[in-house]
């Protein structure tokens, strides 16, 4: 951190085309087309509330971030 902040940190070699390609994934990933209404059990939404504010983010995009995960099989159940 100190040498972020005393500006000794050099930017990596197109790194500006990664941070667009990245950007450009996330606003796909995210582009909100349908809504739902979902209920889930209190404790399961106090653990998601509480993760998503670890996060800093919004429980909604915490969310939709593991139903998309789950359903592409980026995200596994443990048996």
């Amino acid at each position: 951190m100190e040498e972020f902040e005393q500006g000794a940190l050099r930017r990596v070699a197109g790194v500006e085309a990664e941070m667009a390609s990245a950007r450009q994934a996330a606003r796909a990933t995210f582009r909100k087309t349908r809504r739902v209404n979902l209920r889930v059990t209190e404790r399961d939404f106090d653990l998601a509330l509480a993760r998503a504010r670890e996060e800093g983010m919004p429980y909604q995009t915490l969310l939709s971030s593991v139903i998309h995960e789950y359903l592409s099989g980026r995200l596994t159940e443990r048996r």
